[in-house]
This record gives structure tokens, C-alpha cells and sequence, in this order.
């Protein structure tokens, strides 16, 4: 009897110490338990839907998470049917949103019920490029050619090919005009890759599509880049089409036509999260952006590759929305206001 009253004195005690044990420890680190959907507000083959399935890729390809990753477009409205899918998915720990600047400009030009604060921050992953870009077999070499062509000739003869209406590319279009002194016609498309093959096939005159969204055509002798809408030239060197590089490419401005536009390519998720999931994803997003894939993306696109999460992302997009605000009044693209 006392063998056992022994027996069960030890076991109890080793119970015991094993919870005390387990209340100590630290808390196990959150993982999805359940497909990650990324949303992208966007058509497929432009820059934001091509981001999104690199980095569906990547996370497959180097086992970065448990769960899979689903990339879902959502484009409807100008992107407003996926950023409202995800304003409504609070507390929705395994859903992503990819996003560009119809963040700011689809609920400025529409009026839609969303804003970028009714979701939760995750991480900046890159700043992508504008370029005008032309056909190969048209004659113009520069940015100066092509305004030129434009001053001599009719309102709205010169046509401009773009993703969206009142979004970036009319921004810029706009912005344009304004430089030039004459009006183009603007003609909207679904995406990017749409808008690189309507030039291609010679139904509009130019576009200001991302590097990533035409640098195919590029390199296969169809389209030229004119200029970049940046301060400065781009800082990459490989050349991709004629020994021409990115940086071969001169900024826009030092051509005489002084638009600049930069676009976010972020992540974002819906509002209510937990802190955990919001880390585990801004690790995941580093850990991404550490593979040979990655930079190839990078270098392909020519992508500023500014990197920010937490409180200096945050301030960033509220930076920029006050921008989009500002360039979206000057063009006239702000929705009414009712009553």
C-alpha cells in the first residue's frame, strides 16, 4: 500500500511540474491552418497579378509555409469588388490583398465605401516603375520625338493605351497633356499585359505600362521604351533588348516632359487580425524577398526595391493617398459628393 501511495505521490508530482513546465513556455508561434488566399484587385498578366503569382510560386517552390497559396482576381469595379471582399473578411487570418494604386484612386474616382484604413498593414515589397513606351516600328527614338508628333498633330488623334479609367496610367496621361499642351485619347484596358499587346498590334500609341508588363515585347524587338517617370534612371544594368539595359533608359523629365509617378506593390489584410498572423506574414514576406526568384522578378521588372512594415509603411500609404487625392482633383477625377 505504501509502494503505490508512493507511486501515486511522484506521479502526481510530475504532473505537476509538467504544467507548471507548460505555462512557462512560450506560446507557439501562429501558422495558417488553412489555404492562404491572396486577392488581387486587378486584371490578370499586369504587374500586380504577376507579383502576386511569383510570390505564390516562391513560397511553394522553397516550402515557406504549411498551406498553399491561392491567387484569386478580383477586378470588378476597378478593383473595388476585391478590396471590399477583404474590408469584409474581419478577423479572416488567412486572406491576403496585393495591392497598387487603385487603393487610393478606386474609392477617390468612385465613391466606393472603402478606404485603405479599413485593413490591416503588412509590408511594402516594392515601388514599381512607370515607362512610356512606344511600337518598334514607329520612328519616334525619344520622349522629345514623340511630343513632338503629338503637338503637330489634331486633339485626340494620338491615342494612349491604359489599365482602368481615373486610375494611375489616366493619371499619367493626363499629367502628360498638361506638359504638352494637347489632348490624347485615352483608351482603357483590363490589365497591363492586355494594354502591352493592344500596342503591340498597333491600336494605340503608346502606353505608360510597368516594366514588368512589357518587358517581354521589349526584349522581343516590339515595343521601345522612351523615358522613365522617375527622378532618376533606373539602376539596373543587364542588358535586355539592341545592348540597351534599364538604365539605358533616360528619366522623363530630363526629356522635357516633367511627370513623375511611382506605385506601391504591397500587401495588405483584412481588418481585426491577430498580431501574430500580422508577424508571421511580414516574416514570410522577408523570407520571400531573400530568394534567387525574387531577384530575378526584381531585376526583370526593374523595380525600386524599398522594403517597409509596421508604422513607416503605414505613414507611407497615408502619405500617398494625400497624393493621389491632390493629382486625382487636378484631373478632374474625384467622384461627386451627394448631398
Amino acid at each position: 500500500m505504501k509502494r503505490f501511495k508512493r507511486k501515486t505521490t511522484l506521479f502526481a508530482t510530475a504532473l505537476l511540474g509538467a504544467s507548471i513546465a507548460a505555462l512557462t513556455l512560450p506560446a507557439q508561434a501562429w501558422e495558417p491552418t488553412k489555404p492562404i488566399e491572396i486577392i488581387v484587385p486587378a486584371g490578370t498578366g499586369g504587374g500586380a497579378d504577376q507579383m502576386a503569382r511569383a510570390v505564390q510560386g516562391i513560397i511553394t517552390k522553397h516550402n515557406l509555409s504549411k498551406q498553399s497559396v491561392v491567387v484569386i482576381n478580383k477586378s470588378g469595379g476597378a478593383g473595388g469588388e476585391g478590396f471590399l471582399d477583404v474590408k469584409n473578411s474581419k478577423g479572416d487570418d488567412h486572406k491576403l490583398i496585393i495591392t497598387l494604386s487603385n487603393l487610393f484612386t478606386t474609392p477617390l474616382a468612385t465613391g466606393i465605401p472603402f478606404s485603405y484604413k479599413d485593413l490591416t498593414p503588412i509590408a511594402m515589397m516594392a515601388l514599381d516603375e512607370f515607362v512610356l513606351w512606344v511600337n518598334a516600328s514607329t520612328p519616334y527614338q525619344t520622349a522629345k520625338d514623340y511630343m513632338d508628333a503629338i503637338k503637330k498633330a489634331p486633339d485626340g488623334q494620338f491615342k494612349m493605351g491604359g489599365t482602368g479609367s481615373k486610375q494611375e496610367d489616366q493619371i499619367i496621361t493626363v499629367a502628360i497633356e498638361k506638359v504638352i499642351g494637347k489632348k490624347m485619347t485615352y483608351i482603357p484596358y483590363k490589365g497591363g499585359g492586355a494594354v502591352a499587346v493592344q500596342l503591340v498590334g498597333g491600336h494605340v500609341d503608346s502606353t505608360v505600362n510597368n516594366p514588368i508588363e512589357a518587358v517581354a515585347q521589349w526584349r522581343a524587338g516590339s515595343l521601345r521604351p522612351l523615358c522613365v517617370f522617375d527622378s532618376k534612371k533606373l539602376d539596373y544594368h543587364e542588358p535586355i533588348a539592341n545592348g540597351k539595359a534599364w538604365d539605358s533608359i533616360p528619366t522623363c523629365k530630363s526629356a522635357g516632359l516633367d511627370v513623375e509617378y511611382l506605385m506601391l506593390r504591397g500587401f495588405f489584410a483584412p481588418p481585426g487580425i491577430s498580431k501574430e498572423a500580422v508577424d508571421y506574414y511580414v516574416d514570410l514576406m522577408k523570407k520571400v524577398r531573400e530568394t534567387p526568384e525574387w531577384k530575378k522578378l526584381m531585376d526583370d521588372g526593374a523595380y525600386n526595391q524599398t522594403f517597409m512594415s509596421g508604422k513607416e509603411y503605414l505613414d507611407w500609404v497615408a502619405k500617398a493617398e494625400k497624393t493621389h487625392e491632390e493629382l486625382m482633383k487636378s484631373a478632374g477625377f474625384l467622384a461627386a459628393k451627394s448631398n
